[in-house]
């Protein structure tokens, strides 16, 4: 342990999420797989990728062509275009007779998928029969995202949020507002309107709760009207300031850019959180003045937390290229954005 290194001297192990890209972008096409993975390595930033890809196997497969699909996905996996190591793939619900043939195929591509997403578990149980199942496959070390889109699966969020191979949930609205027999209407499915109903907004924060008191990223669900992009950016905007999201469902190239930049802190904020924590630093870490306001401990990890999220992000070309080497072990060529 290094206690001068902000995460480690400020949080306990287990305390912090692992650090997602705040994108997750989602394509089943076979053309606009190959057209997301190029853009994932052209958009690079200096932390990596600014976003995922997650190859989908289930709404993206033709029915009956499941198998057929995950071949081509474990060929995209193991591809010179998967540059990054960051693709996950979206998994056939667990019932589906085809769960353990499709996970198989997609774990023997010659690079190992980021992580699988498991669609529609109804609760704790599904999920532990999806772990078996991906364990016997060969991915006991691959980590797992599940989508939250069964009354049973929010039910029982927290012990899903709580399983130890989890690693992010995220919201599904569109089956989730199916599920409740036409009770919620059609304008909460997608687009702005799902931001006013009480069962939606409900849903969501129980997510979010969940996934932050175990320390899962919670990764918010998609927003359906992809040529707004004035609406997509508040909408991204409103669910990460609002309702506590840290990451965010992408199924159009055109919402990658307004996503990442909707879930970045401002230069601003980058500014401020670099003086306070060099500055703690230097104090070792007890309480400082900065701009007439005392901070601790406390504060220290709120200001960590946004350096994380600027590195995560276009933003982190400005933090400087000596404090990039000593946090994050990188350093940033390029130059701090205006």
């Amino acid at each position: 342990m290094n206690p001068t290194l902000p995460r480690e001297a400020l949080f306990e192990a287990g305390e912090l999420a692992l650090a997602l890209p705040v994108c997750d972008h989602y394509s089943g096409v076979e053309a606009r797989m190959k057209k997301s993975l190029d853009l994932q390595a052209e958009m690079a930033g200096p932390g990596g990728p600014l976003f995922d890809v997650t190859l989908d196997n289930e709404d993206g497969a033709p029915v009956g062509g499941e198998l057929e699909h995950a071949h081509l996905i474990a060929e995209l996996l193991g591809s010179a275009a998967n540059r990054h190591g960051r693709v996950g793939v979206r998994l056939l619900a667990v019932d589906h007779p085809r769960f353990a043939d499709v996970a198989a195929t997609v774990l023997q591509a010659a690079k190992t998928p980021a992580y699988l997403m498991i669609p529609k578990p109804r609760g704790l149980a599904d999920l532990q029969q999806a772990v078996a199942r991906v364990d016997a496959a060969g991915g006991a070390a691959v980590p797992l995202h599940a989508l939250i889109e069964t009354h049973g699966a929010l039910r029982e969020v927290d012990a899903l949020a709580a399983h130890p191979r989890i690693e992010s949930l995220s919201f599904g609205l569109m089956d989730f507002v199916s599920a409740h027999r036409g009770a919620i209407p059609q304008s909460a499915m997608g687009g702005a309107g799902q931001f006013d109903h009480p069962l939606v907004v409900r849903a969501k924060l129980e997510i979010a709760a969940a996934c932050h008191a175990w320390a899962k990223t919670p990764s918010h669900c998609v927003f359906t009207e992809f040529k707004d992009t004035q609406a997509l950016q508040a909408a991204a905007q409103m669910a990460c300031q609002l309702l506590g999201y840290t990451r965010m469902w992408s199924i159009h190239p055109s919402q990658i850019r307004p996503i990442v930049e909707a879930f970045s802190p401002t230069v601003a904020e980058l500014d401020q959180a670099l003086e306070i924590i060099t500055a703690a630093q230097a104090a070792q870490w007890a309480p400082i003045r900065h701009a007439d306001t005392l901070h601790d401990r406390a504060s220290y990890r709120y200001f960590w937390h946004v350096i994380e999220r600027a590195h995560r992000s276009a933003l982190g070309a400005g933090i400087p290229a000596d404090l990039q080497s000593a946090w994050f072990g990188t350093a940033s060529a390029g130059p701090a954005p205006t």
